[in-house]
C-alpha cells in the first residue's frame, strides 16, 4: 500500500506513475492513466528525467504553449500570453511529452496524434493594464470597441446582412427546429436569458434555459429538431462541455457562443459564433458579457431570416440600432461622475446587502448587476423580477437597504415606476438606472445613473455599463481585490477545488517547460498545484482555474 499526504484523489495519479515508472516517465503516465477514471489535467515531473515534463488530459483543459526554446501548459491561453502565441490544444486521452528537443504526442495507449500549432491573434497589449488601476476596469472601457469587433464578425462593412461563417448547420435543420436550448454558467447564464428573450421574439423558436451545471445532473428530454446553445467566454467550463455531450448524444445540433478559437467548445460544437472580444482578465466578466449578448443578437436577426419570420426591412432596421451601441456606451464611459460619487457614499459602499430589480429585457441585467457587486465588492446582493416584489423581497426593505432599479423607457416602465414607489414607501434607498432626459423619476429616487435612449430589446447590452462600473467602483472604494476576488479564478474547468494542497519543494532546479495558470496573466506565476508525494522523485502539476 501507499500513504497518501493529501486530501485530494489526484494524488493517485502521482502513486500510479511510480509505480508504472521504468526509467521512463512518458511510458510510465500513459500508462497510469488507463486506471485512472474522472476528470484531470496534469503535469509530471522526475528527477530521474530532470529535461522532461509529461503533460495530460481528460475533461479539464490542457494547452501546450510554444516558445523559442521553451513550453508551457497551461488551462488557457492569457496564462501564457506573455510569453508566446502558437498554441496546441491538447484533447481528452491525449498524453505529451516535452523537451528542450521539442515535444512529441500520443493517446494513453501510444497511438500517434498528429496537432495543428495554433496562432493567437490577441495582441501584446491585452496582457498589460495599459494606465488602467485594475484589467477590470480597461476592460469595462474597452468594451465600444469589443461590441464593434463582434459586429464586424458577422456583418461586412457597409452591409446589412449577417453572416455566421462559422455556423455549420443547415438551413434545413434551422428550419426543422422546434426547440433551442440554452445552456451556461454564471455570467454567461445572464446573457443567455437575454438571449431566450430576444429568439423567443423575433425568431418565434420557443427557447429553454439551463444553468449546465444542474442540465448535466437530470435526464433531460432533447425531442428530435432540437439545437443547443452553449455559451463560454473560455470555451473551457466544464459543466457546459459536459451538457454538450450529453445534447450531442441524444441527437442535438450544438451552436455555440464563444470567445476563445479552438478551444474545447468550439471544437465540439456543430457551428460557432465567436465573440471576438479578445482577452479578458479580470475574474468579473464584462466586456465578454456584452460581447455575449451582441452575438445573441446578431445570431436572432439571423436565425429569424433564415427562419423566414422576419424581413429585410425589419434586419436592417435592427443591425441599425446595434451599430449605435458602441457611441452609447461610450457616451456612459465619459460620463461617469455620478457613479464615482454614489459608490464612495457610505449608505452603498458601506451596505450589508443589495437587491437589484428590472423587468422585461432588463430582468438579467438586474441579476448580472447583482452578480458583479457581490462577487468582486463582498456585499450580499440579489437580483429579482420586479414583479415578484410582493413574492417575499419587499420584506427586505428597510432605510438600510439600496435597491438598484433598471428603469429605462420602454413597455415595462410604468409597472417598475409602481415598484419604485413601494420601495419609497417603504424607505428604501433608490437608485435608478434611467433613460437620458428622464427628470419625472428624480422624486422617485434617492439617486439616478442615466443611461442613452435605446432600443429596447437591445437595452441590456447599454444597461450592463453603468452597474458594473457602479461595483467597480465600489469595490475598489472598499479596497477589495477587483481582479482578483477571493475564491474565484477565470475559467471553472473542475468541480471541485484541491483540498489542503501540500507546501511546494523549495530549491527546485527550473524546468524548460513550465506550468502555470489562469493568474498568471495578471502578475502571479504559478506552477500549478504541486504535491510531493511519500515517493520525492515525483511531483505533478493539476493545472487548473476555478472561477465564475
Amino acid at each position: 500500500g501507499v500513504e497518501f499526504r493529501s486530501q485530494t484523489d489526484t494524488e493517485t495519479i502521482a502513486h500510479l506513475v511510480r509505480k508504472y515508472y521504468q526509467g521512463d516517465l512518458f511510458e510510465a503516465v500513459k500508462r497510469a492513466l488507463q486506471d485512472v477514471e474522472g476528470a484531470y489535467a496534469i503535469g509530471v515531473v522526475c528527477k530521474d528525467e530532470p529535461d522532461v515534463l509529461v503533460a495530460a488530459r481528460h475533461g479539464s483543459p490542457l494547452i501546450v504553449g510554444l516558445g523559442d526554446d521553451e513550453a508551457f501548459i497551461a488551462s488557457d491561453v492569457p496564462a501564457i500570453m506573455k510569453y508566446t502565441r502558437k498554441v496546441l490544444y491538447i484533447d481528452n486521452g491525449q498524453v505529451c511529452r516535452i523537451t528542450r528537443d521539442g515535444y512529441k504526442i500520443e493517446d494513453i495507449h501510444g497511438n500517434p496524434v498528429q496537432l495543428e500549432v495554433k496562432t493567437v491573434d490577441w495582441d501584446d497589449a491585452a496582457a498589460e493594464k495599459e494606465g488602467y488601476p485594475h484589467f477590470m476596469l480597461k476592460e469595462i472601457h474597452q468594451q465600444p470597441n469589443v461590441i464593434r469587433n463582434t459586429l464586424r464578425g458577422c456583418v461586412h462593412e457597409g452591409s446589412d446582412e449577417v453572416n455566421l461563417p462559422d455556423m455549420n448547420i443547415s438551413v434545413e435543420e434551422l428550419k426543422a427546429c422546434e426547440k433551442i436550448v440554452i445552456v451556461a454558467c454564471g455570467t454567461a447564464w445572464h446573457a443567455g436569458m437575454v438571449g431566450k428573450y430576444l429568439i423567443e421574439k423575433f425568431a418565434k423558436v420557443p427557447v429553454e434555459l439551463d444553468l449546465a451545471s444542474e442540465y448535466r445532473y437530470r435526464d433531460p428530454i432533447v425531442p428530435p429538431n432540437t439545437i443547443m446553445i452553449p455559451v463560454s467566454q473560455s470555451g473551457e467550463t466544464a459543466d457546459t462541455l459536459e451538457a454538450i455531450r450529453i445534447a450531442k448524444s441524444r441527437g442535438a445540433k450544438v451552436a455555440s457562443i464563444v470567445n476563445v478559437v479552438g478551444s474545447s467548445v468550439a471544437r465540439e460544437s456543430h457551428g460557432v459564433v465567436y465573440q471576438h472580444a479578445g482577452p479578458e482578465i479580470g475574474v468579473a466578466s464584462t466586456k465578454a458579457y456584452t460581447s455575449q449578448c451582441t452575438a445573441f443578437a446578431l445570431f436572432t436577426i439571423w436565425l429569424a431570416e433564415v427562419r423566414g419570420v422576419m424581413d429585410k426591412a425589419q434586419a436592417k432596421e435592427m443591425i441599425a440600432h446595434l451599430r449605435q451601441i458602441p457611441d452609447k456606451i461610450q457616451w456612459i464611459l465619459d460620463n461617469q461622475e455620478d457613479i464615482k460619487r454614489c459608490a464612495a457614499d457610505p449608505k452603498y459602499r458601506d451596505a450589508q446587502s443589495a437587491l437589484y430589480l428590472g423587468r422585461g429585457y432588463n430582468f438579467p441585467s438586474a441579476l448580472e448587476g447583482a452578480l458583479k457587486l457581490k462577487e468582486i465588492s463582498y456585499i450580499h446582493a440579489e437580483g429579482y423580477a420586479a414583479g415578484e416584489m410582493k413574492h417575499g423581497p419587499i420584506a427586505l426593505v428597510t432605510d438600510e437597504l439600496p435597491v438598484v432599479c433598471v428603469a429605462i423607457n420602454g413597455d415595462t416602465y410604468d409597472k417598475m415606476v409602481s415598484n419604485i414607489q413601494e420601495i419609497r414607501a417603504r424607505s428604501g434607498i433608490v437608485l435608478s438606472v434611467a433613460t437620458e432626459g428622464n427628470d419625472a423619476i428624480k422624486p422617485h429616487s434617492e439617486d439616478v445613473f442615466y443611461v442613452p435612449d435605446c432600443y429596447e430589446p437591445f437595452s441590456p447590452i447599454i444597461v450592463a455599463v453603468p452597474l458594473q462600473l457602479f461595483a467597480y467602483y465600489v469595490a475598489a472604494n472598499r479596497g477589495c481585490d477587483v481582479d482578483q476576488p477571493r475564491n474565484l479564478a477565470k475559467s471553472v474547468t473542475v468541480e471541485y477545488p484541491i483540498q489542503n494542497p501540500s507546501p511546494r519543494r523549495q530549491g527546485q532546479k527550473p524546468l524548460p517547460a513550465h506550468a502555470v495558470n489562469g493568474h498568471d496573466a495578471i502578475g502571479q506565476v504559478i506552477s500549478g498545484t504541486e504535491m510531493r508525494t511519500q515517493h520525492p522523485d515525483f511531483y505533478w502539476f493539476c493545472v487548473r482555474e476555478l472561477a465564475t
